[in-house]
């Protein structure tokens, strides 16, 4: 097994949420894609950071994009998340999409959703890392789309 693989599997034993990151470039271009690198950063600005391969072919729009839109999946959303990982096809195609901050797309039923102003975006080897201020979020009590060890789970019991 090779040194990356074998990274790759360690790091898939850290279990992650599964978001869906969406945005508009000035020119209306749209991009969509499943990320799970996501994470808080801090409370006061309210920050968060997430990563994109360099090679994604949705790079060019998410720099150019003076918004985004973090979508926190469901659990019952995960052929949303397949849809926003497959490349190719319009992504956006039958779904009920709203206009957010920026003229990011909205989609709906997400269990959390931060509407982002980019702030930064750092080298981060073979991805870029961008950091954003927290514009606008909304949440609801909906159990969250889980992955690990490169498989969707789901939220079997909370712990005490």
């Amino acid at each position: 097994m090779g040194q990356d693989r074998d990274f790759r599997l360690a790091l898939g034993s850290f279990a992650t949420g599964v978001t869906v990151v969406t945005a508009r470039a000035p020119d209306g271009r749209l991009a969509g894609l499943t990320a799970n690198s996501f994470a808080s950063v801090s409370l006061d600005p309210p920050l968060v950071l997430w990563s994109l391969s360099r090679h994604a072919p949705s790079c060019a729009v998410l720099l150019e994009a003076s918004h985004f839109a973090i979508h926190v999946l469901a659990e019952d959303q995960h052929a949303l998340s397949v849809r926003f990982a497959t490349s190719g096809a319009d992504k956006y195609a039958g779904l009920d999409v709203a206009e957010g901050l920026g003229g990011a797309p909205l989609l709906s039923g997400a269990a959390a959703l931060f509407e982002c102003r980019r702030r930064e975006t750092y080298d981060g080897g073979d991805h870029l890392i961008f950091l954003a201020e927290v514009e606008r979020y909304t949440h609801a009590e909906r159990a969250p789309l889980l992955f690990h060890r490169g498989r969707y789970a789901a939220l079997q019991a909370r712990v005490a």
